[in-house]
């Protein structure tokens, strides 16, 4: 393993520069809602944290869907800047923009008039039923900024540039958290919001990311030769159909994922509220360490796109080998972190001893499952950058709707085995997923090394 690095030093470096202000930015996504949830965890009670729990489990899957077409453009952009087309570039850019505002529209009345329906027919507390609803209106609202944010996000990070993106999302975050904390509790004259507080400050926030990042990329210098070729008028749809042909199986790897969790959050709510809060408090926790692993495989991503677009094989392999080596030593250590301080962890969320307690039974099993979870996203990351994505949607499919959650009812209801059984059925879908994943690249990459 030392060796290794030796001799690829340059490969783990790039690497590590290119991922890391990716890793900040993909963890912006979830900081929001984990923002939303300490803050309603410490300024609400229990109740409105069983409702944010049942928000974001719904929410969740419709943000990913967002995510994923919109990652459609990243492999397309990094493999058209491998073979030096600028025009091309640009070309994407303008139909991806179009792309995601539309997406944007019809997600927000897939999430809002589907999640309402959803929670009156899921057999959910009814109180929090109804802390949720205006909650629920104020974030599907936040979907269509947040989709034309990552169209010029997705644009430049591409191109390999990932700073501007990830200060973005800081200052974002920074902000959702000061205008959330001001209108839940309520401060300055302002009448206490609760859980709606929380909404009105992630829409601020995701709009003013929106205008951030989208000025950036039409006036920086670092884009001129790729924005010339650009026009908001521009629109073809062979083009949009090669987003989508990538942004779909991708949305759908994330439903698939994301959905199993969000499946697993309604069942915690068939045990009990309590049950729901402690499920909420771990996931929230789990789901940053998988946004920064997330980041990994966008570097994954567009160092593997990059060196296909060029059919440099050989370079390929490196950077796919590194991301694993990076993603398995990250994991590892916030595995152990989890189970190190799996008892403190919880009160950054909530100051609710019984769902604290639960909580930190949750977190035992959420590090063993990291490392899973890990592997499992840099493999679907690998194999976007060479164009794959349509037998990894099968394979996420198979993972985690037919081994995962099934496993996870079994064990959390069947076998009374509780929110913690729940969690052990997740852990067996990301192992599975893992597995398959890294045989897939492995038969793809012989492929072209053969031919």
């Amino acid at each position: 393993m030392f060796k290794f690095y030796k001799a690829n030093k340059a490969y783990y470096w790039n690497t590590f520069a290119l991922a890391g202000p990716i890793v900040i930015s993909q963890l912006g996504h979830t900081l929001v809602q984990t923002a939303d949830t300490i803050i309603v965890g410490h300024f609400a009670g229990t109740i409105p944290l069983a409702a944010v729990s049942l928000v974001h489990s719904v929410f969740m899957v419709v943000l990913v869907i967002g995510l994923g077409i919109s990652y459609g453009l990243t492999p397309l952009i990094a493999q058209e800047n491998g073979r030096s087309n600028k025009e091309e570039c640009a070309k994407l850019l303008s139909n991806s923009f179009w792309l995601n505002f539309i997406s944007g529209i019809l997600l927000f009345c897939f999430v809002y008039f589907g999640s309402m329906f959803a929670m009156k027919h899921a057999d959910q507390d009814p109180q929090v039923v109804e802390v949720a609803k205006p909650y629920l209106l104020i974030l599907s609202l936040s979907i269509l900024p947040l989709m034309l944010f990552n169209t010029f996000k997705q644009f430049a990070e591409g191109l390999g540039f990932t700073k501007q993106a990830m200060s973005i999302t800081i200052w974002g975050n920074v902000i959702n958290v000061i205008i959330a904390v001001i209108l839940v509790k309520g401060m300055f004259g302002i009448k206490p919001m609760g859980v709606a507080g929380v909404g009105i400050a992630t829409l601020a926030d995701r709009v003013l990311m929106m205008l951030a990042m989208s000025f950036y990329v039409l006036k920086s210098v670092n884009f001129k030769p790729y924005i010339k070729y650009f026009s908001f008028r521009f629109i073809d749809f062979s083009r949009i159909k090669s987003i989508l042909k990538i942004g779909a199986p991708v949305a759908m790897q994330y439903v698939f994922e994301i959905g199993a969790f969000a499946g697993a959050a309604l069942i915690a709510g068939k045990i009990g509220a309590i049950e729901q809060a402690a499920h909420q408090v771990a996931i929230t926790l789990a789901a940053m360490t998988y946004m920064m692993a997330s980041g990994i495989a966008s570097a994954a991503t567009i160092k593997v796109g990059n060196s296909f677009g060029n059919s440099n094989f050989y370079r390929l392999q490196k950077f796919a080998k590194v991301s694993y080596h990076i993603v398995i030593g990250f994991m590892v250590m916030t595995a152990l972190i989890f189970a190190i301080a799996n008892h403190q962890l919880p009160l950054i969320i909530t100051t609710d001893v019984v769902v604290i307690g639960l909580a930190t039974q949750l977190l035992v099993i959420a590090g063993l499952f990291q490392l899973f979870d890990g592997t499992q996203v840099v493999g679907l990351g690998v194999l976007r950058g060479m164009g794959d994505v349509n037998v990894p949607t099968i394979i996420t499919f198979f993972a985690y709707w037919v081994i995962g959650l099934p496993s996870a009812y079994l064990m959390g209801i069947t076998l009374d085995m509780g929110v913690k059984g729940i969690w052990y059925g997740l852990t067996l879908g990301l192992l599975t997923s893992s597995i398959l994943l890294y045989f897939r690249y492995q038969n793809k990459i012989k492929k072209y090394i053969i031919a």
